[in-house]
């Protein structure tokens, strides 16, 4: 974790006495050790995780059952001891007409709907929220162009880890599982159509919400996008899923669902406004100074927003590792 003063400030204490306002529910985004995919909770999601537990996973099981039962009859009707005398044959030209055209069946049959999800995949609808998604080692910085609001998120240490600073609030149950709560969630509207826009500053990591149908690569130098919409309020998790360097696995996401009217709430706590309003006039209020107003005016999770954090080393990256 990088020194007091990087990752918060050190001179504004951490709101611990209050629990996040949106506790996470067991079983849904985030692992619960089953052995099948999360449950989706985006249309994406939806459409691939029936096409994968309704076509492909039943597609699979039947061709390895009949492979199977060839193999099986193959051993018993060829055996040496029913056949002292070795067939003489070369090849059998409907049983290669056979071999040749099913496998071309079955891969356009797998074609079709694979190419709908594509579609429906990269030509998403209208977005009514952008929210920028930049990777570093080791942490996630989000910006709302449309908001005027940014900030950094960090994992969040167990209370026993010696390695945690004085200023740094512990992970609780109510920020989440351990190695997946971060002292500043991703907030976004409920029922809305939300795009991120993925990129990283120093080597490629990836952007990955499983309960979101999401992991998209995030590379030095250029913009993915990828979008979703949640009709659930929640809290869902994710991690960086491509290998990023030492602390790789300390790279949580956490994602806030929340209503509309308390989308446009924490916005104003963070000092930004909503589309077509007034900035403040102060251009950030308290709020966002102390970092606080994860998903309601007066949450418990604090952290610093970019606009008032402490000048960063000259080089980000060296001093995470040199502070890891």
């Amino acid at each position: 974790m990088p020194p007091g003063g990087f990752a918060q400030n050190p001179n504004t204490p951490d709101a611990a006495t209050a629990p996040p306002t949106v506790l996470p529910t067991p079983g849904i985004g985030e692992p619960d050790g089953r052995m099948m995919l999360q449950d989706q909770v985006t249309p994406i999601g939806e459409e691939a995780a029936s096409f994968h537990d309704y076509w492909l996973l039943p597609l699979c099981v039947g061709i390895c059952l009949i492979v199977l039962a060839l193999l099986l009859y193959a051993i018993v009707r060829f055996r040496r001891g029913a056949n002292p005398v070795p067939s003489r044959n070369s090849h059998n030209t409907t049983i290669e007409v056979i071999w040749t055209l099913v496998p071309v069946l079955i891969l356009v049959a797998i074609a079709i709907p694979s190419i709908r999800l594509l579609r429906h995949t990269y030509s998403p609808p209208p977005a009514d929220l952008t929210v920028k998604v930049t990777g570093h080692q080791w942490y996630w910085s989000y910006e709302y162009p449309d908001n005027g609001v940014s900030f950094d998120s960090y994992m969040l240490k167990e209370a026993n880890d010696p390695t945690r600073q004085p200023n740094q609030r512990a992970r609780t149950n109510a920020d989440g599982p351990p190695l997946l709560a971060v002292d500043q969630r991703v907030v976004i509207p409920q029922g809305k159509v939300v795009k991120f826009i993925v990129t990283a500053d120093d080597v490629i990591h990836s952007f990955a919400v499983p309960a979101f149908w999401i992991k998209q690569d995030a590379n030095p130098g250029q913009l993915h996008e990828a979008w979703v919409k949640v009709d659930r309020p929640g809290v869902y998790f994710g991690q960086c899923s491509e290998l990023c360097g030492a602390r790789h696995g300390f790279m949580p996401i956490a994602v806030e669902v929340v209503p509309a009217a308390q989308f446009a709430a924490w916005i104003a706590s963070k000092g930004g406004h909503m589309p077509g309003a007034t900035p403040p006039a102060g251009g950030v209020s308290a709020a966002a100074q102390t970092g606080a107003g994860m998903s309601k005016p007066a949450p418990a999770v604090a952290g610093v927003e970019k606009a008032n954090a402490t000048p960063a080393p000259a080089s980000p990256a060296v001093a995470n590792r040199a502070n890891q």
